[in-house]
């Protein structure tokens, strides 16, 4: 279980948590996870709660709505609903052309989302609703000002947005409405401290990073003739090529100092993420409770300058 001085405060919302929650990109989520059904789904739910998470990260387009649903069932049957932080993110009237994402973030679309939310999730307010994507024709500012409406309201009581670029980030910041942001992060993709994080320490904005494990590759079990037929790993740059064999090379010798560390490559890589500037804390997940459990390891790690300086040397 969760103990004090693993909780912190994300940003300056007042919302207080355990340093790491479920990121349950996977609960309920058949279209991207096949394998994965309800009953396992809910297992993964209930362990995040036993193990003492309490934040459980979400969004309407895991399983188009299904995610809520049982993570709306669990919580309610185990009556934890004012113990944990939920976070959910819209992506209203969703269209999928020619393997492009369209949404519709207008106020009135953003509005009917947490409405339905609200719904799915058995619950009267929602912790941090997200922007999921920019990608709509409603200017970002726009969008801002419905989630701050919505705020006012207390039908959310933190404003967040993923996805976004530098620009957009700023686009949407205009007014210094948002609390948190999500964005891709990890010991292999770092781009977000040459300009995302600076600019949310300087407006005291919380970083909760997305694939901190890199879509597994930091995980330290792919070789170099694994071959990958899911469009994630299809599309991902880091997958392709010479790319991803030199990234085989630089996990190799991190899987190397783990070893030393008696840890596991990603219980390190979760555990760097813990010492970086404006991440307050981490959303790791899981498809195995087991895995959530080995997660939480990472918490324990003591990460000195000498090894933080070390993995600037294997991933620069």
């Amino acid at each position: 279980m969760s103990e004090f001085n693993n909780r912190v405060e994300i940003g300056n919302t007042g919302l207080k948590a355990f340093k790491m929650g479920f990121g349950a990109g996977v609960v309920g989520n058949t279209m991207m996870y096949p394998k994965m059904d309800d009953i396992t789904s809910k297992e993964l739910i209930q362990t995040a709660i036993d193990q003492g998470m309490e934040m459980i990260d979400t969004a309407y387009l895991y399983g188009m709505g299904r995610s809520e649903e049982l993570i709306g069932e669990v919580v309610k049957e185990k009556d934890v609903r004012n113990n944990l932080i939920l976070s959910t993110k819209a992506s209203p009237n969703p269209q999928f052309t020619e393997g492009m994402l369209k949404v519709d973030n207008n106020p009135t679309a953003l509005r009917q989302s947490v409405e339905e939310s609200l719904k799915r999730l058995q619950t009267d307010y929602i912790d941090i609703f997200y922007l999921h994507f920019p990608y709509s024709d409603t200017p970002l500012i726009e969008s801002a000002d419905a989630l701050a409406d919505l705020k006012k309201e207390g039908k959310i009581r933190a404003i967040g947005a993923s996805n976004l670029s530098f620009q957009q980030l700023q686009d949407f910041n205009q007014y210094g409405q948002l609390d948190i942001i999500q964005t891709e992060y990890s010991l292999l993709v770092r781009q977000a401290e040459e300009d995302i994080i600076p600019y949310c320490l300087k407006n005291n904005i919380s970083v909760i990073p997305f694939f901190p494990l890199a879509s597994g590759l930091l995980a330290g079990g792919y070789k170099e003739d694994d071959v990958f037929t899911d469009k994630s790993r299809l599309n991902n740059p880091l997958f392709q090529g010479e790319a991803f064999q030199a990234n085989l090379k630089r996990v190799h010798q991190f899987k190397m100092f783990a070893e030393k560390k008696g840890s596991s490559p990603a219980q390190i890589a979760l555990a760097w993420l813990l010492t970086r500037p404006a991440i307050d804390l981490i959303i790791p997940g899981a498809t195995r409770p087991d895995q959530m459990i080995s997660n939480i390891q990472a918490l324990k790690i003591n990460l000195t300058p000498a090894d933080l300086a070390e993995f600037d040397t294997i991933f620069n």
